[in-house]
């Protein structure tokens, strides 16, 4: 099965996770934000003496795994990650990565932490080093955008942006890159589905109005996930025209902005994140490398940097 399609399975499995009290990964990540981690671990313990290693239970300790690192546990967080990935590994020794949704998500976190803790306890080589093996390892499965996503964080800025694919687009035809030299260019990588790209929407045309004198450039890269409004299956050119109506609808001051269709932009960019912020300056060089939105303040400041 395809990446993209994950995400609509992964958003009908948490609905369903949502409605039961018992679910343990809701229950896990519920006691982490209280950061009651004995709780936390208590549950996923009586789960796995009830049930065994499931891959929800797999997933439940990536995320003491995350919460860990997010609340500084270092340590902690070290031996959830080994732990989530030594569990991933023996998983998978009978079923591939993509074959049901808890084992992407808890392998693609145990990646993301190990390499966050390098590269916190200042050893951002060996992170970025960790991230490029694993890329290699899983690059044909869902969890590539994600591990790009962390390779990105740690060594796109200050490099050559890459080359968008421009085979399909909505709006006007999309320059490459390289011929978009002396311009600083932001791009934009938003989904039909995400309403936080609705949110940065308007900034994005505030910005345009007053830069775009000045030399700012916008592209509003998407893709396809296999599915239109309420989860329905699509096939690809009913998405793309309901892409189109969402462009229309919510994204009404960029319909001149040029949009490539591609999930490998997604990927060669990382973004598993919507929306992803991309900023590259004159010389076509990573300036600013976003997962998530930006308020206007903090995007103009970059912007005038780049200018």
């Amino acid at each position: 099965m395809s990446g993209v399609h994950w995400i609509k399975v992964l958003a009908l499995a948490m609905a369903l996770q949502v409605g039961t009290a018992t679910a343990l990964v809701p229950g896990v990540r519920e006691r982490i934000a209280k950061n009651d981690f004995a709780a936390a671990e208590t549950l996923t313990r009586d789960y796995r003496r009830a049930r065994g290693a499931t891959p929800e239970f797999i997933e439940a300790v990536s995320w003491l795994a995350r919460g860990a690192f997010a609340q500084k546990r270092y340590d902690q967080a070290e031996r959830y990650a080994a732990e989530t990935y030594q569990m991933c590994l023996d998983a998978l020794k009978t079923r591939p990565v993509d074959a049901e949704p808890h084992l992407p998500i808890a392998l693609g976190a145990a990646i993301e932490v190990r390499a966050q803790l390098l590269a916190e306890r200042n050893r951002r080589s060996e992170a970025v080093a960790l991230l490029r093996r694993e890329l290699s390892t899983w690059r044909a499965t869902s969890i590539r955008t994600r591990i790009q996503k962390n390779l990105n964080l740690l060594s796109l800025v200050g490099t050559a942006a890459p080359e968008l694919e421009s085979r399909e687009w909505l709006g006007p035809k999309p320059p490459n890159l390289s011929a978009l030299k002396g311009k600083v260019v932001l791009m934009f990588f938003w989904a039909h589905w995400c309403p936080d790209c609705k949110i940065e929407g308007p900034v994005l045309a505030r910005l345009r109005q007053e830069y775009g004198s000045r030399g700012l450039v916008l592209l509003a890269p998407t893709q396809r996930y296999g599915y239109v409004a309420e989860g329905r299956d699509a096939p690809p050119d009913q998405e793309k025209a309901y892409i189109e109506t969402v462009r229309r609808r919510y994204y009404a001051p960029l319909l001149d902005v040029p949009a490539p269709v591609s999930e490998e932009n997604f990927k060669a960019y990382g973004a598993s994140t919507t929306p992803t912020l991309v900023l590259l300056d004159r010389n076509g060089i990573v300036r600013l490398y976003n997962p998530g939105t930006m308020p206007y303040p903090a995007l103009a400041a970059q912007i005038e940097a780049a200018l």
